[in-house]
Formats: structure tokens, sequence, C-alpha cells
């Protein structure tokens, strides 16, 4: 616990690996190749499939990068693509299910 007065040290730069993957691939895979532009239903996507990922906390992307094997970058590869893909069927169905109900 910190002092009164202390300041709390800042931790910004630590962040989810996995979050520019995953943003990477929507913006691929759903933006370009689909000509997606709804924010709020991409943003759910995001949402939806970091939830389903472990988490792989980094200061520095390079450090990540520098210690993953070809094999392990290719199953995250996989990993992220997978689940971007079932994030956006599970909010498209959600959404169609909230549509007939109102």
């Amino acid at each position: 616990m910190s002092a009164p007065g202390e300041q709390i040290m800042n931790f910004e730069s630590v962040h989810n690996y996995y979050e520019r993957l995953v943003f990477e691939r929507i913006h691929e895979a759903l933006v370009v190749g689909e000509g997606l532009r709804d924010e709020d239903f991409l943003e759910d996507v995001a949402c939806v499939a970091l939830n389903h990922l472990p988490a792989k906390y980094v200061r520095h992307d390079v450090d990540m990068i520098f210690y993953l094997t070809i094999e392990e970058r290719e199953s995250m590869t996989r990993l992220v693509s997978e689940a971007v893909a079932e994030a956006r069927e599970f909010v498209s169905k959600h959404r169609e299910g909230k549509k007939s109900t109102t």
C-alpha cells in the first residue's frame, strides 16, 4: 500500500500481447476483408475474442517476439484467427437475437 501523497508507479507500458494480434486480425479479416465499419460491432468482437484467449502480459512486444519459437508464433496466430472468427459469429448472432425481440 502506498503512503499518503506517494505517487503510484506508471504501468502504461504493460499490456496483453494478444490485444495487438486480435486488433490486427479484426482489421485484416473484417474491416479490409469484409468491409465492416461498425465500430461497436468490431469492439464487441475484440472483447469476446480476447476473453477467449490466454492473457500474455508484456511491457514491450519485441520481448515476446524475441522469445517465441516459430511454432509458438504460428500457434498464436491460429488461436487468434479462430477466436476472432468465433467472436464474430457470436456477436452477430447476439445482435440478431436482440433485433428480433425488439
